[in-house]
């Protein structure tokens, strides 16, 4: 796997204050797309222990709330793998931490992904540039969905996640 960035004190990327792991390949391409240098899964720096580390020493701070893994795409082939491996690693060592995911795939597409276990939340669809609003909280355009994973799985239907 590989990465762009690993944002700290972050507050626009899910509930509370958290750290974000901004991974490396998207074959979404969707059109003003607020990150494309991250749709090249050969682009970025590859993702090691020592950046494990710090995702892990920021997570280690009582006030940070948890993760989220964004990108590129977490679920991209080059990705879902080893974030589908921290993400266990994080619910397991940080059971109170939430963990959030941003993905370009549709949550009927993945519900029976291994890492949907692991997730408190999770933001499906593409960005749709003519469905675009900017008031829109945790998302880009209306028809993404900001998704209560945990509820969705416990009910069988997507349940929306409310502060």
């Amino acid at each position: 796997m590989r990465y762009h960035n690993i944002t700290k004190d972050d507050m626009l990327n899910g509930d509370g204050l958290r750290v974000v792991l901004w991974v490396a390949g998207c074959s979404h391409g969707c059109r003003e797309c607020q990150n494309p240098i991250t749709w090249d899964p050969n682009g970025g720096l590859p993702f090691t222990d020592s950046e494990r580390a710090e995702i892990f020493a920021e997570l280690d701070k009582d006030y940070i709330s948890g993760i989220t893994f964004s990108g590129g795409d977490p679920l991209h082939p080059s990705n879902i793998a080893e974030v589908t491996a921290l993400a266990r690693e994080i619910r397991e060592k940080y059971p109170d931490k939430t963990i959030w995911l941003y993905t370009g795939s549709l949550w009927e597409e993945i519900q029976q992904y291994e890492i949907i276990h692991y997730l408190d939340v999770c933001v499906d669809g593409e960005f749709q540039v003519d469905k675009k609003e900017v008031r829109l909280k945790w998302k880009g355009s209306s028809n993404q969905r900001v998704i209560d994973v945990q509820a969705s799985l416990r009910e069988n239907r997507v349940v929306l996640y409310t502060e």
